[in-house]
């Protein structure tokens, strides 16, 4: 065979094959090694998202070692606070579910005693409170609490991470332009890569400020325990992909259930339909998709692969993460333009003449 042959060493479909098998290997190794690829993503996507504000520091004349300090603090501050926010509004509800133990026993026996008139046997009933009570809600939270005292050491990992690949940021353009020298391609990518990640993270971030402020506000009106808890919840969860915004629901529901009725369990979901689904499912999808070029079933596939490799972190960086991907993998190749097709969003297609 020439060097002018056209003809591939392998057939398509050993190569399919081959690059499937690869792709096997490579997610069976990050769902190994997940306990570090998340923390560590997660500390790039911060530096990421904040390395404008060292940027802007630096042309503004401020020392690039003071710049790098001034972003190490500002990001330090703001994940402690959300942490000791988390952790004092997790003890608190471990604290205040025991009082709602007798209400929401009385709530599964009316339920199930009206089950009972549809044909629900005696026996199945006593079953099924046995297996639902309060009890066992209340131990599934304290459990969740010695998790969230014993985040202090992850807390840890991720800021020293924070701290090195912040010192980074100050290098970043220059061995971009390096790369561009000799893969002009492979920069851009990245550099594309970078410009999204900020854009999609900028969207979020204030459309997840404004629902949690939104949501606070109207659990406060509404009398519901906590509110300051389920407003950070909405925050964290608005980075979820599709379903966030339904995930933010189901505690502040449940809680108003148990302290006012179904009337009032009723109000909140409303009220969080309202803001939440015009926000998080209606405006922000088409911003986000306008700025990131990514399908809306690709930013759930998104959710449920990273999710499944590295857990919760994953289900929150889902979009990142397949940004990165996609910059890694389909904007360095010419040829990958139909696996372009396949990811972007309707925005991004090449119009019909």
């Amino acid at each position: 065979m020439t060097s002018a042959d056209p003809t591939p060493l392998l057939p398509r479909a050993v190569v399919v094959l081959l690059a499937m098998a690869g792709a096997v290997i490579v997610l069976g190794g990050l769902l190994a090694s997940a306990w570090l690829v998340a923390p560590l993503f997660l500390a790039m996507v911060i530096v990421i998202a904040s390395s404008p504000v060292a940027s802007w520091l630096r042309q503004h004349r401020v020392p690039s070692w003071l710049a790098t300090t001034i972003l190490i603090l500002l990001v330090y501050a703001i994940i402690i606070a959300l942490v000791a926010v988390l952790v004092v509004s997790i003890a608190q509800l471990a604290a205040l579910l025991p009082t709602y133990a007798g209400r929401a026993n009385s709530l599964l026996t009316e339920v199930l005693s009206q089950l009972a008139r549809f044909g629900v046997t005696t026996t199945q009933v006593k079953s099924i409170l046995s297996g639902l009570n309060i009890g066992s809600v209340i131990g599934y939270v304290g459990s969740l609490l010695t998790t969230a005292t014993s985040i202090g050491s992850n807390v840890v990992f991720v800021l020293s991470l924070l701290f090195f690949v912040s010192l980074e940021t100050s290098t970043v353009d220059a061995r971009r332009i390096a790369i561009a020298v000799d893969r002009p391609l492979i920069a851009e990518a990245v550099a594309g890569f970078l410009r999204d990640t900020r854009r999609y993270l900028v969207v979020n971030t204030i459309c997840g400020l404004a629902v949690a402020a939104l949501d606070t506000i109207a659990l406060m009106v509404l009398g519901i325990p906590l509110p300051w808890l389920w407003g950070v919840v909405a925050f964290l969860t608005n980075y979820i992909p599709n379903i966030g915004p339904f995930l933010g629901i189901v505690p502040p529901a449940l809680l108003a259930l148990l302290s006012g009725g179904w009337q009032l369990m009723v109000i909140v979901i409303a009220v969080y339909l309202v803001i939440n689904f015009v926000v998080q499912t209606v405006i922000q999808p088409r911003v986000v998709g306008d700025t990131i070029g990514l399908s809306p079933i690709v930013t759930f596939l998104s959710f449920v692969l990273w999710g499944w490799i590295l857990g919760p972190i994953g289900a929150i960086l889902a979009v990142p993460m397949t940004l990165l991907v996609k910059a890694l993998f389909v904007d360095v190749d010419p040829k990958a333009g139909w696996a372009h097709a396949l990811l972007t969003s309707e925005q991004d297609l090449p119009k019909k003449s």
